[in-house]
């Protein structure tokens, strides 16, 4: 058995239940976003020193400066990439701990996820085999450029803040795709981009707070 399933075992179950009232209570709608959120342990993806606060609301530390996603985030983030259709071929961009892309992993068969701290991808992977998940694609790269081996992507989730727009990422998006990523320095808020026959459409949505997405590897 795990560590963290070991070290919580039923306790987990429950602040797991408790978590996704939360989420329902701050707006969260779509069902089987809850659903994909209550079947990941993230406990798991957690320092262990953290783990008794894996199921609050909140981002906590994964060290290199980065952080796992409060949950609100992650649910929010992917109902609006969700909302009237399905999530396709997806892309993560700013994988950490895997967190999130277990997530996306409950609600799609097509989840690549880049990471550009290689220590964290180690981390990973080590992670989605603690929890069995095998269908996420992870690879160690530079998230700006995307993963042009593999788009066009239906789907395009940032897990960072960018200064501007990464053309990359754009030219990586599908016809009918949507793209969601974190935008500013100072303040920030959530950027949706849609690729319709017409062109592009962009959608300011909710203020948020992310660590800066940078380029490079580490």
């Amino acid at each position: 058995m795990s560590r963290g399933v070991a070290g919580i075992g039923m306790t987990s179950q429950r602040t797991r239940a408790r978590m996704i009232e939360r989420l329902r209570e701050k707006g969260i709608r779509d069902e089987r976003v809850l659903a994909a959120i209550a079947a990941v342990p993230r406990h798991v993806f957690v320092e262990e020193a953290l783990a008794s606060r894996a199921y609050e609301d909140t981002a906590l530390p994964l060290g290199f400066s980065q952080t796992i996603s409060q949950p609100f985030i992650v649910a929010r983030m992917i109902e609006v990439l969700r909302e009237g259709r399905e999530l396709g071929k997806t892309l993560e961009v700013g994988a950490g701990c895997g967190y999130q892309a277990a997530v996306l992993a409950q609600l799609t068969d097509e989840v690549y996820a880049v990471e550009r701290i290689e220590p964290l991808l180690a981390r990973a992977k080590q992670n989605m085999r603690t929890i069995q998940e095998f269908k996420v694609r992870l690879k160690y790269a530079d998230g700006q450029l995307g993963l042009p081996e593999a788009a066009p992507f239906d789907t395009i989730i940032v897990a960072a803040a960018a200064n501007r727009v990464p053309p990359s990422l754009l030219q990586q998006l599908a016809l009918g795709g949507r793209m969601l990523l974190p935008l500013g320095t100072g303040e920030q808020y959530l950027l949706l981009i849609e690729r319709r026959p017409e062109g592009l459409v962009e959608t300011r949505l909710d203020a948020v707070r992310f660590v800066p997405l940078l380029s490079g590897l580490e």
